[in-house]
Parts: structure tokens; sequence; C-alpha cells
């Protein structure tokens, strides 16, 4: 992130590990804000835009995969897990939880570099499209709004979130279980619902999509000019 320093929320309940990750990303060039658990992690939130999270999953009171599943509700902000070596099962779910990536403990910091890294760049990639046509279709994730034939479509958080994540891999097909993942919606016949009404914002003819297409028997997929 070049124009300014990228802002990471650091939540972890040991405070040895707070102080040296925070001062090894800081000689790193980011901007580090801490916190001992969830809730002192919320208030944060709540008051500062963050670039990224990183997330014990081991912490008193509430555990880093319910604040994951919170905060993934109404916003795309990326999450690193922290997981206890050989915790299989907590790396599944924390991905299923929509954790963009995990990193067992203990680790070597400049893994933990490499993967904020990773993750910023992919974000960054997204930031850089002011808009994204689609045909006639023009999409401005800031404004969430597509505009198509002179008229605006407004797009909520949930067809946000499927754009956004496509979008990073335009022609990769996306299965409905996946995206009901993403949006949290267990019911497939939903995800049909979301993505048919995405649709008729983006294509001039729904019957016959060019850009949103679905393919049948996989699922679902983006092609962006």
């Amino acid at each position: 992130m070049d124009k300014y320093l990228a802002h990471i929320l650091l939540v972890d309940d040991d405070n040895r590990i707070r102080e040296l990750v925070k001062q090894y990303l800081e000689e790193n060039k980011y901007l580090v804000s801490t916190a001992k658990d969830a809730f002192e992690a919320k208030d944060k939130i709540n008051l500062i835009k963050f670039d990224l999270i990183i997330l014990d999953i081991m912490m008193p009171k509430k555990s880093g995969l319910e604040l994951t599943t919170e905060l993934k509700k109404n916003s795309l902000m990326p999450i690193i897990l922290l997981t206890a070596k050989g915790k299989t099962e907590e790396k599944i779910e924390g991905l299923e939880l929509g954790a963009d990536d995990y990193l067992g403990k203990p680790f070597e910091p400049k893994e933990l570099l490499l993967r904020i890294k990773n993750i910023l760049n992919k974000t960054l990639e997204i930031q850089k499209f002011d808009t994204i046509f689609f045909g006639k279709a023009k999409l401005d994730l800031n404004k969430s709004i597509i505009e198509r034939d002179g008229k605006n479509f407004k797009i909520n958080n949930t067809e946000k979130m499927i754009l956004k994540k496509m979008i990073q891999s335009p022609g990769k097909v996306f299965a409905r279980e996946e995206i009901g993942k993403l949006i949290k919606i267990d019911k497939l016949r939903s995800v049909d619902v979301v993505i048919t009404r995405l649709r008729h914002k983006i294509e001039i003819e729904t019957k016959k999509p060019k850009y949103l297409q679905t393919i049948r028997g996989s699922g679902y997929v983006l092609w962006i000019e």
C-alpha cells in the first residue's frame, strides 16, 4: 500500500505476542493497533477503519471464530486467524466463516509479513478499479451502484460481497455452496435468488446472460471487460 501506511488491528490476549508482533510490523512500515480481546477489538473497529485484522482464535470470553462470524456479516475486511498448531478443525471452520488466511502458532514473523502483503495486494487490486464495466453496465463499488441504460441500481452488502469475491477471480466458477458460505446463506435456492437479482442489475438480457453466467451443475462465473 504505497500511498499510506496500512492500518492493522492485532487481537490477542497474550501481551508478549501483541508487543512483539506490533513492534515487528511497525518496523516494516505498518500502522498497528492492538486489542486484548474481542470486546476491545469491536470497540476499536466501530471507531477506526482498519485494512486488515490479525485475530487469535483462542481468547477468553469470546473466541476469534465468534468475532469472525460477527464481523463477516457486515464487512469485507480481511482477517488472518492465528491458530494453535495441529488444530486443523479450527482452520477449516475459520475459512468457512470467511477468514482470508490462517497461521499456526508459533509462527515466523516473516511468514506473517508475507501473508499480510499478499492479502493487502489482492485488496489493492480491487481498489484500483474506480469503475468496472460489464458491457453497458458500470459498477461503482465505492458507491455500491450499478449504472445501466441511464438508471442507477443500488447493490446491497450481500451483492457487494459476491461481486468483490468474483471480481478477484474473473472466469472462475464459484459453486453455489461457496457463495452461500460467503454470504452466510444455507439454502442454495436462496443463493440462486440473490444471483438472479444481481443479474437483473447487470445484464441487458437476463435470460441470455453474458457476464454473470450459470455453469450448469457447477455454479456461477463472472466475466468483466
